[in-house]
């Protein structure tokens, strides 16, 4: 699983890179679902590099959490 998905586990078992976190998820008929806020374009910025894609094409990807 490692190979394929590039996530590793520590000897605590937490999975790197720290954006892999998994978990488990219920449903509940009155759960209520919200957004964190807009994000800026530094925020942006570093969406692209990180994901190595133009800063177009991460603003056409995040195109409705803009906040510019």
């Amino acid at each position: 699983a490692q190979h394929h998905t590039g996530v590793n586990l520590t000897e605590n078992f937490s999975m790197v890179p720290g954006a892999s976190v998994s978990g488990w998820y219920f449903a509940h008929p009155r759960s209520r679902y919200f957004n964190l806020g807009k994000i800026t374009r530094e925020q942006v910025e570093l969406y692209a590099h990180r994901k190595r894609i133009t800063l177009q094409e991460a603003e056409k990807l995040l195109s409705h959490n803009l906040a510019y």
